[in-house]
C-alpha cells in the first residue's frame, strides 16, 4: 500500500476534526493550563474532542497503525505507519478568536514524514504536501504551492510565533537574524510555514517545537521547494529548534547567524 492510498482518508480526518472544532470556536469555552506556575500552555475541550475523533477514525480503519498526539500521548509509535496529530496548532489564537490556527495531520512511514496536511476549517483552507509537491485548496480555488526566490536576508520576510519562545541563550541569535530582514511578523504558528510554502514569506524561525507541531508541515514546505531543518541542520520532524526557508541563500545566511 502506498502513501497515495491514504489521501482520501486524510481528507476525512480533516473534515471530522473540523466539524468537531468549529462549534467551540468564538464561544465561551473553558481553557485549562497544562503547565503549572508562570508558564501558560492552554488546552481546550475542542483540542481533546478533535483528537479523540481522529484517533477513533484511525483505530477503526487502520488498527495496526501508530498514533502520536498532543493531547492523548502515543500508541504503537514504532509502527510502520504512524499518524502525528495536533488538533489545534495555535491554541492561543483559537481562544482569542483569531483564525490563525489549524489542525495538523502527518503520516509517517518508517519514521519519515510522508504526507502532511494543515486544515483551517473556519476559513476552509487546506494545505497539503508529500515532499515532492504541495497544494492549496480553499476559497481562492486550488493551486500548486511554490516558494518564492529571495536573494538575501535584507529582502526577506521573517515569521516567528513569538520571541518569548526563545531561551535567554537563543534570543540574541534570533535577534541577529531579525535585525537583518526587511520585515518580521509574529503570531503565525502553523500558518507561517504554509505562507512560506505559498510564496508569501521567506523565513520561519522557532524553538522548542514538538513533533506534532512540525511533522505535518515538513512535507508541505519541502513539496513547495523549501528547506526545513533544525538549527544544527538535522531533520526537523522530531521537533526542536526549527528554521524553514524558501530560498537556499536565505537559509544559509540565517543558519550562519543562528550558529554564530
Amino acid at each position: 500500500m502506498t502513501v497515495i492510498d491514504f489521501a482520501a482518508f486524510i481528507e476525512n480526518l480533516a473534515t471530522a476534526s473540523g466539524e468537531t472544532i468549529l462549534p467551540f470556536f468564538r464561544t465561551s469555552l473553558g481553557v485549562e493550563n497544562k503547565k503549572a506556575g508562570l508558564e501558560f500552555d492552554p488546552v481546550t475541550e475542542a483540542d481533546r474532542a478533535a483528537e479523540a475523533a481522529m484517533r477513533k477514525l484511525i483505530s477503526t480503519n487502520f488498527p495496526q497503525h501508530g498514533i502520536v498526539g498532543e493531547e492523548f500521548g502515543n500508541e504503537r509509535a514504532d509502527a510502520e505507519y504512524v499518524w502525528v496529530l495536533d488538533p489545534i496548532d495555535g491554541t492561543r489564537s483559537f481562544i482569542g478568536g483569531f483564525p490563525v490556527w489549524g489542525t495538523l495531520i502527518a503520516l509517517m512511514h518508517n519514521g519519515q514524514p510522508a504526507f502532511g496536511m494543515m486544515h483551517q476549517p473556519f476559513i476552509r483552507e487546506r494545505f497539503t504536501g508529500d515532499n515532492g509537491a504541495a497544494r492549496y485548496r480553499g476559497p481562492a480555488g486550488e493551486r500548486k504551492l511554490n516558494v518564492r526566490r529571495c536573494a538575501a536576508l535584507s529582502e526577506a520576510t521573517l515569521y516567528t510565533t513569538t520571541p518569548q519562545m526563545f531561551s535567554d541563550a537563543q534570543r540574541p541569535l534570533y535577534d541577529s537574524v531579525e535585525q537583518k530582514v526587511q520585515l518580521a511578523r509574529y503570531g503565525g504558528d502553523c500558518y507561517a510555514y504554509c505562507m512560506l510554502a505559498a510564496g508569501h514569506a521567506d523565513l520561519v524561525i522557532e524553538a522548542g517545537l514538538k513533533s506534532y507541531d512540525i511533522a505535518a508541515l515538513v512535507p508541505i514546505v519541502r513539496g513547495a521547494g523549501g528547506i526545513v531543518t533544525t538549527w544544527d541542520g538535522k531533520p526537523a520532524h522530531h521537533g526542536g529548534n526549527i528554521v524553514a526557508a524558501g530560498d537556499p541563500r536565505v537559509y544559509e545566511a540565517a543558519m550562519k547567524l543562528l550558529n554564530a
